[in-house]
């Protein structure tokens, strides 16, 4: 039985595009109220327009001011997805200290501003669900040139337990998914940048057990089990959406 949302507001940071759109359509399509936020406010207010019970404004989760400017102009968060993130290609030779602060600014620090600004409003209202998307390589799995990135992935892992064992009485749940490779604009960034497309496709789904990448509705399905009722004795938890990838 597919459960509602209705009566629950949803903040989703990058939902411009790729997981972070899905779920963002996702929650709206299950009745949810949902504040789509991206870099790209141009996107996000295209899909908005186009998108019954959601809003659409743009919003740098690197920078603090803006991102409490936003949460206290908004109604009361119940369901907060934190979807941002960055992908640096190398090991850790190939990785300064520029490198290491921007992967850990977007893919990590930024879980800390937002989470940081709409979690008083969620013990006030009594509950929320804060679901973070990490990645199978994290502290789950190690994989080749993803030495920035995994390490802040890792962390996101570290934060999604601290923060449901803070306020697990109080409330509030916290959750995250650990996607392995899935089909988004920025992964085909990522492949043109190899420059032979095809063949860095079919290395990517070749490390899948599956043989093919996921889909960011894929992802969506259990963000928005995450985010409701049905998951009410669900926190602290990684779920491994991977294709096998991890097993």
């Amino acid at each position: 039985m597919e459960q509602t949302l209705a009566g629950k507001t949803a903040l989703v940071t990058a939902a411009a595009n790729g997981i972070g759109r899905a779920s963002a359509e996702a929650l709206a399509a299950r009745g949810a109220q949902v504040i789509a936020t991206d870099i790209d406010g141009a996107g996000v207010a295209a899909l908005a327009e186009a998108t019954p019970n959601m809003t659409g404004q743009r919003l740098d989760v690197m920078d603090g001011d803006a991102v409490n400017a936003l949460v206290a102009s908004v109604a009361p968060v119940h369901i907060l997805l934190n979807c941002a993130g960055w992908v640096h290609d190398g090991t850790i030779l190939d990785c300064d200290e520029t490198v290491w602060d921007r992967a850990f600014d977007l893919n990590a620090k930024s879980i800390f501003r937002i989470t940081n600004a709409v979690l008083p409003g969620m013990l006030e209202a009594g509950g929320g669900s804060i679901i973070n998307i990490a990645s199978i390589v994290s502290s789950e799995k190690g994989a080749p040139r993803r030495f920035a990135y995994g390490a802040s992935k890792a962390a996101i892992i570290g934060m999604t337990k601290s923060i449901a064992a803070d306020f697990v009485k109080q409330g509030i749940r916290c959750n995250a998914i650990c996607p392995g490779t899935v089909q988004s604009p920025s992964l085909n960034d990522r492949l043109e940048a190899t420059g032979d497309f095809d063949k860095a496709l079919a290395a990517f789904k070749e490390r899948q057990p599956m043989g093919r990448l996921g889909q960011p509705e894929e992802i969506a399905e259990i963000v928005c089990y995450l985010a409701g009722d049905m998951s009410a004795f669900t926190t602290g938890q990684a779920f491994a959406i991977d294709g096998g990838w991890s097993i």
